[in-house]
């Protein structure tokens, strides 16, 4: 590969895969890119406690070796052109495979979408990951957040968020309604003239892969149940589809046996494989949460149910996530939040996402130990209500401290 703007280190080592495993070296190189707004402020702190963490581990037996890569409005600034995505910032990914994020700015004008988008589009990163745990001592607006302790698997490259839609009034959108109209026999678009149109691709084979690295995350994590979630009862071929072809993943590859009359199916394992309306499902995680483990669905309802779970255990100011490819090897960790332009530079904001999809990456690599001592002292600091300020406002006695120094704290009680 030949680099224009990114400096790859000569003191790291590539992180490889092979036979569906990753092999790290004790001195692997990630990539990193800071983000826009406060991305800096928090990869500032970010950064620090992965590094602490690491150190503390493996008394210094092993480091990362970080890799500045490119996205957002600061490719901009470096290429010297409008360019939100670089080629040689996919090309570095591809080859180096692990990457942990800030959050990006949506560009302004044509080209692109979304970044985020694109990223996992272009990598086909098809698993987002999605831990949801609670803190003692984070402000919480259920009465029982210690019953939430799930990972959301969602579909990452289809559904409607493939992108493949038309606005009204256009040639496109008239030509796609006219093909349904006539060729199609399809009578239900009710004000055709004025419609935006938009195409919902759900595929057999994209689901298949999304589901077994549920389940396989399930049996390698001694889950209790992996639920399908779907709404299969008004879509009948698109998420009835993915329904179905899950439990038949969970049946053929897994050797899952049907259980009272079916469709549930319980793994040799003792893991139950079962299904919930996404409706549904959204009250029952407010209702009684521990009826539910890991959790795998499609696109648009894991973006709602993500948040909503996030909602419950102190916002997505502390909700980690990842992008991964579980074949290629390639993932992204990102702060699953905004850039909050208004906070960039002031230091004051909740650097905890991007710190936990740190800690999901550490463990991805099989660095449980780093992983687990910065988890202990998340748990000490949120303890002694040390807090940033998003938290602070919603807590009796608390002490507020900047961003910085919330990662001061971390690195303290390591």
């Amino acid at each position: 590969m030949t680099a224009q703007h990114v400096t790859v280190p000569s003191d790291g080592e590539k992180i490889t895969i092979a036979d569906g495993q990753l092999r790290v070296p004790n001195n692997p190189i990630v990539g990193f890119i800071e983000g826009d707004g406060t991305g800096p402020d928090i990869w500032y702190a970010c950064q620090r406690v992965l590094d602490a963490a690491v150190a503390s581990a493996y008394d210094g037996g092993r480091r990362i070796v970080w890799m500045e890569l490119y996205a957002g409005s600061k490719a901009n600034d470096v290429y010297g052109e409008v360019i939100w995505l670089p080629e040689e910032t996919l090309d570095c990914i591809k080859e180096h495979l692990l990457m942990l994020k800030g959050p990006l700015a949506t560009p302004v004008g044509g080209g692109i979408r979304s970044i985020n988008v694109a990223l996992r589009q272009r990598l086909d990163l098809f698993a987002c990951v999605r831990p949801v745990r609670w803190f003692q001592g984070v402000p919480s607006p259920v009465r029982h957040p210690h019953l939430v302790d799930m990972v959301v698997y969602r579909e990452n490259t289809e559904d409607i968020y493939a992108g493949i839609e038309w606005e009204a009034n256009t040639k496109e959108a008239s030509k796609v309604i006219r093909f349904l109209q006539e060729e199609m026999g399809i009578d239900k678009i009710r004000f055709p003239a004025t419609s935006a149109v938009g195409i919902k691709p759900v595929s057999r084979e994209g689901t298949a892969r999304l589901v077994r690295a549920a389940i396989d995350f399930a049996i390698a994590d001694n889950r209790r149940s992996v639920t399908l979630v779907h709404k299969g009862n008004i879509m009948k071929f698109t998420e009835g589809g993915f329904r179905n072809w899950g439990y038949e993943v969970a049946r053929d590859e897994f050797g899952g046996k049907e259980f009272d009359g079916g469709p549930w199916v319980e793994l040799p394992q003792g893991i139950v494989v079962k299904d919930a309306i996404a409706d549904a499902f959204l009250q029952q995680i407010l209702t009684r949460p521990d009826e539910f483990d890991v959790i795998a669905t499609m696109n648009l309802n894991g973006d709602y149910i993500s948040d909503a779970l996030a909602a419950q255990i102190g916002g997505i100011g502390i909700a980690p996530g990842a992008n991964i490819n579980y074949v290629t090897g390639r993932a992204v960790f990102e702060a699953t939040h905004g850039t909050a332009d208004k906070y960039a530079n002031l230091d004051q904001v909740n650097p905890s996402s991007m710190i936990l999809s740190g800690e999901m990456m550490l463990r991805h690599m099989g660095w449980t130990e780093a992983a687990d001592t910065i988890v202990r002292a998340m748990e000490a600091t949120f303890a002694q209500k040390t807090v940033t300020y998003d938290l602070h406002r919603l807590m009796d006695g608390a002490e507020k401290v900047s961003c910085s120094r919330f990662g001061e704290l971390l690195i303290e009680k390591m």
